[in-house]
């Protein structure tokens, strides 16, 4: 799938120090998709940021767009808040 990134999220990887690489990855092979409100899905994995400590990189994604639009990126340790058991 195609993605484009929003001038928001672009900001925000920028801020939140998330390298673009792990983001493509994220997006082209997440761990889980879930839907989240309206037509946004969080497309998320758990990835270690090279400091031994593994985060939840969350990608909030408007795939019903073309190309598909990332809203918004962020990392969190509050992975059992975002995880869905399936």
């Amino acid at each position: 799938m195609e993605f484009k990134l929003s001038n928001h999220a672009k900001e925000e990887m920028t801020r939140r120090s998330v390298p673009w690489l792990l983001l493509e990855t994220v997006l082209n092979n997440p761990d889980q998709v879930v839907t989240e409100r309206g037509n946004l899905k969080a497309y998320q994995s758990l990835i270690d940021f090279g400091d031994g400590r593994r985060f939840l990189l969350r990608a909030i994604v408007d795939d019903t767009l073309e190309p598909a639009t990332v809203v918004t990126v962020y990392r969190t340790s509050k992975i059992n808040k975002y995880w869905r058991l399936s």
